[in-house]
């Protein structure tokens, strides 16, 4: 590497300068010269949609490292900065923002020198930078030549991939009973010998044994609910009693969170339950939706010219991660999140599954699909990491009957409630509609790409039974009355055609006739189901009628399909009856999807439900109109989880550091379904060992303006400054949050501090955090995601901002709930859970600590209680603020020294 000689100049942009690296040296420029030079010459970047943002000039494109880190080594994360680049390539990271793009060339001299030696990753290198040179990919004249040609013809990636193999079906678990002290013993092998014994911990895994007990009544599973403050350890806490009950009983237990985040923190913590990694991967497995996997369908479609320019660059970049990733997983798994990101438009999610297209046994990958291998994996394995909604989507809809877990963990309990709301809503929609005709009729304009109709997925089937073939052709016609491509324009022009445009049509003239108002912005809107115009009511029943043609022969096509199964013909061998019954479980999801079109239709003129929530929406992004439709949600969506969840299991524990965060036991049982079990559920509570009166405080700021963006502006800007950074901004509002960044990021870089923002950054949310936790200077904005489910521990996160009360957004649902959970009382309990998640944030371990900021002059006593108890909470000016957490993060030995703060007990509203 060290007399290798890079040609091309590096450019480095950030909110404190522009900076051009060359032969010659390092010199400042300005952004029209940086333009010219991006435009006309080669440059090496660091993240070009970020530094194109920066220059104002978003097409910039050129030799980005991040993408020759992903090709060199796929599979492998990187932060997306310098000193993550600098660790990765093992360099000294850059003093300065202006040394930056030089270390930029001395990063791309290292990685360029990768191929001189034999690296883990080298097969597959040479053919795939033949392809990428075809492609002109930018970097391939300086990789190509490096890469030897083998001796041997490299492997095609799907040659290179193993298969999985089918096993029997699993015997029911044993019914075994876990003793708390077992429990207990199992904890102490966990944690190790000579670990700080943690009295919480061992309570919390002697009362988490009650999920594992044998069941004694049918539908009245072991219901356990357990609020265990943050530093208890509850993870371990659980697995200990999960892995001695599916070691003895043979069963598996599906330990289900809401947050990528979390998944990956629990696969980690399984390494102490199985440290040797190939026994881990055949005990521990994660989960996700289909959507998050890699379709090996669609990326050699992808491959063999389905994707073009860009989108077929980052289709070899993913071929090269695919033959190295762990599990396939595009979101959250081995893909660095900032990959897709590179590329910006449709490709990534092209490369997934996302529309149920999945054609099963009939895909020539079908034996080495990644999501088929996860599944098959799950059904042997002692410990499967999910989430809340393929837990739900399983066992409402899932294919996967016979290995349906019987215990379950749920962490991040407080979020069930949430993710069953959208589980179990009905949404009749331009969009959904137009999917549902894609999946039947197939590509209708001769675009690019794999997509078939369920004529060409079923031919064999309907050849042989002439009852599904007449079936098929009924849908087919049938689903020529959904909306189709151009439906919102024909709709805005007064023009629509069909029964179902004609229907959107109504509701969209209904929605703006009563729910527009002065000042709306451009934002969504929506208005109660109620009082229809006779416009509406006329429109509701030939769309009806439609859709109850198009349900008819879906039901009959899958009983067809289930017919064919019972008595299968010669030709279906084992491949087949995959593919026969995976298009019975899409077809059964489709019917019910078109069911509950019908039962929302109904509610058009006839009598109200008193167990849903129906409305009608305009959704629009700044005045644009991307959607239109009726919306169902059910009042309490714990009715549906109850029933489908946790009614069939025999155990189930439901934990979270907030589980009664705004309320008491009684909501909290409420908000997981447990009144309609008919078993009472068991309650354990441990509170946090952190010292949150000593590590912590609360700031209430009283003379920043509500509404005032400059005064808020200048708030966060000042707060940050005396953190010294490491401060995490929350919004309610993402236009607030936008004014916020771009009023303040270059101030902040004068002083030497990044700020990130979440819906500004072109860059994933979890790349995001990565960045922040990364760098203790940093800042990020963002709003609701960033609230709950981050964990930065240590100096990174010493300072957390709210810009007001997180008061819950007003809208047809949330009224109702409003009115059927106590008026006021409910707004109060919503809010106090998000403070609780959000000061969440700020300890994470015991020697963490910081400060609270709100910046709200009305923010209402009662909902104080909220935080910690013994937490000082003061009102203050933003002077005094400023010097407070000045004062606290910069002398971080004081803490614990001060004296009390005074509890402001007098009520701001």
């Amino acid at each position: 590497m060290a007399g290798r000689v890079i040609p091309y100049p590096a450019l480095h942009a950030s909110h404190g300068g522009i900076w051009i690296a060359t032969d010659e040296g390092t010199r400042p420029i300005g952004r029209g010269e940086a333009i010219r030079i991006a435009a006309d010459t080669p440059v090496i970047l660091l993240n070009a949609p970020l530094v194109g943002q920066r220059l104002g000039y978003p097409e910039l494109s050129g030799l980005d490292l991040l993408e020759l880190f992903a090709f060199l080594y796929p599979a492998r994360f990187a932060v997306p900065t310098p000193n993550g680049l600098a660790r990765a390539v093992d360099l000294s990271p850059p003093d300065t923002d202006e040394g930056v793009a030089a270390f930029l060339r001395e990063a791309a001299a290292a990685l360029l020198a990768v191929p001189e030696g034999d690296w883990p990753e080298r097969e597959g290198a040479w053919t795939a930078a033949q392809s990428l040179t075809r492609l002109r990919w930018p970097w391939a004249p300086a990789i190509a030549p490096l890469l030897a040609k083998p001796r041997v013809n490299e492997r095609w990636l799907f040659a290179t991939l193993p298969e999985w193999e089918e096993a029997g079906p699993r015997p029911a678990p044993l019914t075994v009973a876990i003793s708390p002290a077992d429990a207990e013993a199992r904890l102490v092998d966990l944690t190790g010998d000579g670990a700080e014994e943690r009295l919480g911990q061992r309570a919390f895994a002697a009362a988490a044994t009650d999920a594992f007990a044998p069941r004694a009544m049918r539908d009245a599973p072991n219901l356990v609910l357990a609020e265990a403050g943050t530093g208890i350890g509850k993870t371990l806490g659980y697995l200990a009693p999960a892995s001695l009950w599916a070691e003895r009983a043979g069963g598996a237990v599906w330990i289900s969170t809401y947050t990528k985040a979390l998944q990956r923190q629990l696969s980690k913590e399984t390494e102490r339950l199985f440290p040797d990694a190939a026994e881990r991967r055949q005990k521990v497995v994660t989960r996700k939706g289909r959507e998050n996997y890699l379709c090996l369908l669609n990326l050699e479609d992808a491959l063999q010219g389905g994707f073009a320019g860009r989108a077929a660059i980052l289709a070899q970049l993913v071929a090269r991660w695919a033959a190295y990733s762990a599990d396939g997983d595009m979101v959250g798994g081995d893909l660095p999140g900032w990959l897709p990101t590179l590329f910006r438009r449709n490709g990534p999610t092209a490369l997934t599954d996302r529309r149920g297209e999945c054609v099963y046994a009939g895909c020539p990958h079908y034996r080495k699909c990644f999501i088929e291998r996860a599944a098959r994996a799950s059904a042997e394995a002692d410990v499967v990491i999910a989430n809340h909604a393929l837990v739900m989507v399983n066992a409402a809809r899932g294919r996967e009957t016979t290995t349906r877990p019987t215990r379950y963990v749920f962490d991040e309990g407080h979020h069930l409630f949430e993710a069953a709301d959208s589980m179990f809503a009905t949404a009749l929609t331009g969009q959904e509609t137009i999917e549902l005709r894609r999946w039947i009729l197939g590509p209708e304009s001769g675009g690019r790409g794999r997509r078939r109709g369920l004529q060409a997925r079923l031919s064999d089937v309907a050849s042989y039974d002439e009852q599904g073939g007449i079936a098929i052709q009924d849908a087919i016609e049938a689903s020529q009355h959904l909306a189709s491509d151009g439906w919102l324009g024909r709709i805005n022009e007064g023009a629509p055609f069909g029964p179902i445009e004609h229907l959107l049509a109504a509701v969209r003239g209904l929605t703006y006739a009563r729910a527009e108002q002065p000042g709306d912005a451009g934002y969504g809107l929506e208005t109660e189901l109620a009082e229809p115009t006779p416009e509406l009511i006329e429109a509701a029943a030939p769309a009806a009628a439609a859709l109850d043609a198009l349900v008819r022969p879906l039901v009959t096509l899958g009983r067809r399909l289930e017919a064919v199964l019972a008595e299968a013909p010669d030709w279906m061998d084992a491949p087949a009856r995959a593919r026969v019954e995976g298009a019975i479980a899409s077809i059964g999801w489709r019917a019910e999807t078109v069911a509950a079109w019908l039962a929302l239709l109904a509610r058009v003129g006839g009598p109200v439900d008193p167990a849903h929530v129906d409305w009608l929406a305009v959704d629009r992004i700044e005045g644009r109109e991307y959607d239109i439709g009726l919306h169902r949600h059910w009042l309490d969506p714990t009715r549906p989880f109850a029933e489908i969840v946790l009614k069939p299991a025999h155990g189930a524990l439901v934990t979270s550091a907030t589980l009664t965060g705004g309320g008491d036991w009684e909501t909290a049982e409420a908000r997981v379904g447990a009144p309609h079990l008919a078993r009472a559920p068991s309650r354990f509570e441990a509170p946090s060992p952190f010292d949150y009166p000593n590590h912590a405080e609360v700031l209430i700021v009283t003379d920043v303006k509500r509404g005032d963006l400059p005064a808020l502006a200048n708030a966060y800007a000042r707060l940050i400054v005396a953190a010294g950074g490491g401060t995490l901004g929350l919004f309610t509002a993402i236009r607030r949050l936008r004014g916020v960044h771009g009023r303040i990021a270059d101030r902040l870089a004068r002083e030497g501090l990044p700020l990130h923002a979440q819906h500004v950054d072109p860059i994933d949310t979890g790349t995001l955090v990565d960045i922040f936790r990364d760098d203790p200077h940093a800042s990020l904005l963002g709003t609701d995601a960033l609230r709950d489910g981050v964990d930065v521990p240590g100096s990174s996160l010493r300072l957390v901002v709210m810009e007001g009360v997180p008061w819950p957004k007003p809208s047809v649902l949330h009224a109702a709930r409003r009115l059927a959970g106590g008026g006021s009382a409910y707004d109060d309990r919503i809010v106090r859970a998000r403070l609780a998640q959000a000061f969440g944030r700020l300890i994470r371990r015991a020697d963490d600590r910081g400060a609270f900021v709100m910046l709200s002059s009305a923010c209402p006593t009662r909902l104080l209680s909220a935080f910690p108890p013994g937490v000082g909470i003061a009102r203050v000016t933003l002077d005094e603020a400023v010097a407070r957490v000045q004062a606290r993060l910069s002398l971080p030995l004081n803490i614990g020294q001060e004296a009390p703060l005074a509890i402001d007990h007098g009520d701001a509203g």
